[in-house]
């Protein structure tokens, strides 16, 4: 018998677990699934410019060999300007590390990060590949709390209630995923601050940095502290469409005295891999320095803005469910009322949603929610997909009992 490793036992990525799985086996039934549980823009015709596809195309013969570890030169100069037009000081194309995608270079930047027994402070709710991650490397997440009153904006006051002396660094997920939240100034200000008090390195993801709603505005971590050592994390899946490359990046930025033996160690890991895909890093300086626009995606009438109104506007209608609009991001997260749907176990919801109307969305919990009442709807899908796949949540709960 061979077992898997126990360093595994605690580590969850429930959002595809039991319930993908189920609907898996649905569609080798012959079933067809509706599936708004994954910010997965192809499937649903959002695809990347024709210039960043042709300039890739094109670079494929010079693509055969080993790049630098870190990257090839001209996307990491891509990276750099990126930021530095953001107003994040003094980075670099050294300060930038590529990865096959934004989660591997997570797991990297944790790996190289923590001992065992090691705290990192995570968002509740939070995407879990990072509480994953931190497990997974040996370390203990300490969740914070994200509040819906607040706008799902982290309660500084319980972010600085949970260090420890065994804390090493804060995870800042903004625009959020999976609330859709785009934090305000005075929160990211008082987040460094907590960094900077404990002495934490700050993670930052703001991979939806460019997907934003009604006016509202994202600031960068990095460019908040230019006295922090802050890595922040960015890539091509998103706002430039091209889930399917891999295609992320790491920038370092601050002071780099401080964590000059942890940055010798994340390189040492860049080489482990000996370098990210060749290819799929061409993407990064055709879409950065291209000046490519979603604008016209996110104002009223573009299709992401249209999306999201109605699809808020219907899960709002529907009894017992209430919802915040998104200010960013790609998701709704309503929460189910528990005096009139009550629900103890959300993952057994949303399997029995997905056998009895087979529409597949994601549970609350999953996100490392520690209640049961709230759901993630992905507004990837045209205005009449969601409404059908609305309407057919909203019949699930009209009866649905535990």
């Amino acid at each position: 018998m061979v077992l898997q490793a126990s360093r595994l036992a605690d580590v969850r990525y429930d959002i595809r677990g039991p319930v993908l799985r189920r609907a898996r086996t649905l569609e080798a039934e012959g079933h067809e699934i509706l599936k708004l549980n994954l910010g997965n823009p192809a499937p649903f015709g959002m695809v990347a410019p024709e210039a960043v596809l042709d300039h890739v195309a094109a670079s494929i013969r010079a693509s055969q060999g080993y790049s630098d570890a870190r990257g090839i030169a001209p996307a990491r100069e891509a990276v750099a300007r990126y930021y530095q037009r953001t107003g994040v000081e003094n980075v670099t194309p050294d300060d930038v590390f590529l990865g096959n995608g934004v989660s591997e270079l997570i797991v990297m930047a944790l790996q190289a990060l923590l001992n065992p027994g090691d705290e990192v402070l995570v968002p509740s709710p939070d995407y879990p590949l990072w509480t994953g991650a931190v497990t997974l490397c040996g370390g203990r997440a300490v969740h914070y709390r994200c509040a819906g009153e607040l706008d799902w904006n982290p309660d500084v006051e319980h972010v600085a209630a949970q260090v420890s002396d065994k804390t090493r660094a804060i995870v800042i997920i903004n625009p959020n995923n999976p609330t859709g939240a785009v934090y305000s100034k005075d929160t990211l200000e008082g987040l460094l601050d907590v960094a900077r008090r404990n002495d934490l390195l700050v993670l930052t993801d703001e991979i939806y940095d460019q997907i934003l709603y009604d006016g509202a505005t994202h600031y960068c971590a990095a460019a908040l502290a230019p006295d922090l050592p802050v890595l922040t994390l960015g890539g091509m899946s998103k706002s430039y469409r091209l889930a399917g490359f891999r295609s992320g990046w790491l920038a370092v930025s601050g002071p780099r005295e401080p964590i000059a033996e942890y940055l010798d160690g994340l390189e040492l890991l860049a080489n482990m891999r000996l370098c990210p895909n060749v290819p799929a890093q061409h993407a990064i300086p055709a879409a950065l320095d291209g000046g490519i626009d979603i604008s016209h995606l996110l104002r009223p009438g573009g299709r992401l803005r249209d999306q999201r109104d109605r699809g808020w506007q219907l899960l709002t209608e529907i009894p017992g469910v209430d919802c915040y609009k998104p200010a960013g991001a790609l998701y709704l997260f309503p929460r189910l009322d528990p005096e009139v749907h009550k629900i103890v176990d959300d993952q057994r919801m949303v399997i029995d949603l997905l056998e009895q109307q087979h529409l597949l969305l994601s549970h609350g919990t999953g996100f490392n929610l520690p209640s049961a009442d709230h759901l993630r709807v992905v507004f990837l899908a045209s205005v009449e997909v969601l409404e059908d796949a609305i309407g057919r949540l909203a019949a699930f709960l009209a009866d649905y009992k535990q």
